[in-house]
């Protein structure tokens, strides 16, 4: 059994990953008539990439629209938590349905009600017209409630006594959620920072029906240039996208491995001293 676990891991993993390392590899490829046959390596599309206008225009829309969203979305996703783990049972449940909602709610219908709301504020408050703002109001929302998915496991583990303890010791309530509550969730904030960051740069659908013409982010840039030609730049994008996304992930994941070593070393230290 562990032989056929191993083997059909292989083929999931491969069938995931194929395809985008197939992106990989030529995007150092040398043919641009061509792109699918293999005519030598180049960096040459990777340095043609930065001479686009259009394509680094979108890139940087895309980074700040994310970083905005980011950390707004952490934010509220963090006080949301706090807010939803002091409930009672019962409205506990029906606000983690309501969170729920967006994340199983197709994205094109997310994405139309979005423009509808803006279109139909825009008359009175002219700023919420297709554009940077709408888009980043938009971004926001639709990253909170993946924040708030990773942030209640760990409101779950704390200790609940400790924020008490820490109110009797004389912090005041703002010293103990700072020296207390926040360093118990921090590896679920990152995890929630992180997904956020990686859903909204990767976001097409509320994007595109946002963004307008003004503020197009890179999912929507690459879509109208698909329908031309594909060509290697758009192979050395994906390329570059991909390896970025992986190093947040590698870091996000040490960040939790030494989170959980030093909970690890504070709980043996504590069971040494009491035996003593």
């Amino acid at each position: 059994m562990k032989v056929f676990s191993k083997i059909y891991n292989a083929i999931i993993f491969t069938i995931l990953y194929a395809p985008i390392l197939m992106v990989i590899v030529f995007s150092f490829n040398s043919s641009k008539r061509t792109p699918m046959k293999w005519k030598g390596f180049t960096f040459d599309w990777y340095a043609s990439l930065f001479q686009k206008e259009e394509i680094l225009n979108s890139l940087w829309i895309t980074l700040q629209v994310a970083i905005i969203a980011t950390i707004a979305a952490t934010i509220i996703g963090t006080l949301a938590s706090i807010g939803i783990h002091g409930m009672n049972r019962k409205l506990k449940k029906a606000f983690l349905t309501v969170n729920q909602i967006p994340m199983v709610n197709p994205e094109i219908v997310t994405a139309v009600a979005f423009m509808l709301l803006f279109v139909s504020l825009s008359v009175a408050i002219p700023i919420l017209k297709p554009g940077f703002v709408p888009l980043c109001i938009a971004h926001v929302t639709f990253c909170i409630p993946y924040v708030v998915l990773q942030i209640m496991p760990k409101l779950r583990q704390m200790n609940t006594h400790l924020y008490e303890a820490a109110l009797d010791l004389g912090c005041t309530p703002v010293q103990a959620f700072f020296k207390v509550v926040l360093p118990e969730i921090m590896p679920g904030i990152l995890t929630g920072a992180l997904m956020a960051f990686t859903i909204s740069l990767d976001d097409f659908a509320i994007s595109y029906f946002t963004s307008g013409s003004t503020a197009q982010t890179l999912s929507v840039t690459i879509y109208s240039m698909v329908k031309r030609p594909v060509t290697p730049e758009i192979y050395a994008l994906s390329a570059l996208l991909f390896g970025t996304v992986m190093i947040l992930l590698l870091f996000a994941n040490i960040g939790q491995i030494k989170s959980l070593a030093q909970k690890s070393r504070r709980s043996t230290n504590s069971k040494l001293k009491r035996s003593v």
